[in-house]
């Protein structure tokens, strides 16, 4: 389903990803691993398009991203791809139904189907009872589950996760790990996650191991 062929990487004189083949499956959840500052997020915002690599090619199907210009790679990356952050990065003005609409809104979805659509997954994330509240008023799992349902709402190809359990207690930690086999069951959505998490990483179909800006075992 995504498919990447020699990636890199420089920041300056900093070569940040070293040549990079990887390809993910539909319905995989794949965990990125290795110690901080090998790349692993820069090789999730690469393929996740929210950035450009210096060379190498990124393919969804038979599309080839690098050779979308910024316009229509945006709109490829609403339709296509979601994000779960560490820290939820909600807006704090609007409730967690507006936020999870908002990139449904974006992909010029109409209102009445946004509304729709984004009630439909928060209820079965079970934030029914909690839709019109806003972040402020939402428990730290409640927070991450909005950002999950955001992540969701277009019905993308595939979910990058960068530290999603991150900043969670325990409990919640536990309770989202199990909810992306719940959506993967549901929904047979694909979920590439990086994680320092090794009991999450266990769970996973496949663990890629990264050092100094390369894959260095699958």
């Amino acid at each position: 389903m995504v498919s990447c062929k020699n990636i890199t990487k420089s920041f300056g004189d900093l070569k940040v990803i070293k040549g990079i083949d990887l390809r993910i499956f539909q319905g995989e959840i794949v965990s990125v691993v290795g110690p901080s500052g090998v790349g692993k997020t820069t090789l999730l915002q690469i393929i996740g398009t929210l950035d450009r690599p210096d060379s190498g090619e990124i393919f969804y199907e038979d599309i080839d991203v690098n050779k979308l210009k910024d316009k229509q790679l945006a709109a490829f990356r609403n339709k296509n791809i979601g994000f779960v952050f560490q820290f939820h990065q909600l807006l704090p003005e609007f409730t967690a139904l507006e936020n999870v609409m908002i990139p449904a809104l974006i992909g010029n979805m109409k209102q009445q189907a946004a509304t729709k659509q984004a009630k439909e997954i928060l209820d079965f994330l079970g934030l029914n009872e909690r839709m019109e509240h806003k972040p402020a008023q939402l428990s730290g799992g409640e927070k991450q589950r909005v950002a999950v349902a955001r992540a969701l709402v277009n019905r993308p190809s595939v979910i990058f996760a960068d530290e999603p359990s991150g900043s969670l207690d325990s409990q919640n930690k536990d309770e989202l790990h199990q909810l992306f086999f719940d959506l993967r069951k549901e929904f047979n959505q694909t979920f590439v996650i990086v994680t320092h998490d090794e009991q999450l990483a266990q769970l996973t179909d496949r663990i890629i191991k990264m050092k100094d800006g390369r894959v260095i075992d699958e």
